[in-house]
C-alpha cells in the first residue's frame, strides 16, 4: 500500500545494513574503553538507533530527546523546540547523538550547544543520512555518516511525512504530489 506513494527507492535495505556495519565498527574503535551515552533524536532516529547500537561493541546506555523544527512541514521552520528532554545527566559522559538525517544543521547545532553547556565530556554526531548541500550551519559536521544523499524529500526507515512511512525498510523518495497536496 505504501509503495504507491514512493517515486523510487534511494537507499535499499542492503545499503542500510552495510552502512550500519561500517558505522558500528568505526564507533566501536573510536570509543574503545569508554562508556557511551547514545542519545536518539525522536522520532525519526528510533529505528536507526535500535539497529545501530546492536553493531557497537562497547558499554552503551541510551536516552532520547524529542526535538522539533519541522512540525508537519517539509521545510524546517528554523525554530527548535525541545518536546522531551533527557532523563539522565550528561555531565562527564561521552555522548553520541544519533540522528536520522541532517540537512540545515540548525537542530543539531542547538542540541550540541546544549549538551556542551551541560558539561558532557565529549559530543559526537552519527547520522544515517546527510544532505551537505542543504547545510546552513557550516560548523555542524557529523562524525559518522551512513550515506550522503541529494536534496530530495525522503521517507522510510524512521523518516516520515506527517508521521507516515516510518515503517518502510528502505529510504524512498516521496512522490511530490503527496506532500504538495498537504
Amino acid at each position: 500500500m505504501l509503495e504507491k506513494d514512493i517515486e523510487r527507492v534511494l537507499v535499499s535495505k542492503e545499503e542500510i545494513d552495510q552502512a550500519l556495519s561500517r558505522l558500528g565498527q568505526d564507533i566501536t574503535a573510536d570509543y574503545e574503553g569508554k562508556d557511551i551515552l547514545v542519545i536518539g533524536i525522536l522520532r525519526g532516529a528510533a529505528v536507526f538507533m535500535a539497529d545501530l547500537v546492536r553493531h557497537i561493541d562497547a558499554y552503551v546506555t541510551i536516552d532520547f530527546m524529542d526535538v522539533s523544527s519541522y512540525g508537519d512541514a517539509t521545510q524546517s521552520s528554523g525554530e527548535v523546540k525541545i518536546l522531551k528532554d533527557l532523563n539522565s545527566s550528561v555531565e562527564g559522559k561521552h555522548i553520541l547523538i544519533v540522528e536520522d538525517i541532517i540537512d540545515t544543521g540548525r537542530t543539531l547545532h542547538y542540541i550540541v550547544g546544549l549538551l556542551e553547556h551541560r558539561k558532557a565530556a565529549s559530543v559526537r554526531i552519527c547520522t544515517l543520512l546527510d544532505k551537505p548541500e542543504r547545510r546552513e550551519i557550516a560548523e555542524v559536521k557529523p562524525d559518522y555518516v551512513g550515506l550522503d544523499i541529494p536534496n530530495e524529500f525522503v521517507v522510510g526507515y524512521g523518516l516520515d511525512f506527517k508521521q507516515r512511512y516510518r515503517n518502510l525498510p528502505y529510504i524512498g523518495v516521496l512522490k511530490p504530489a503527496i506532500y504538495q497536496e498537504a
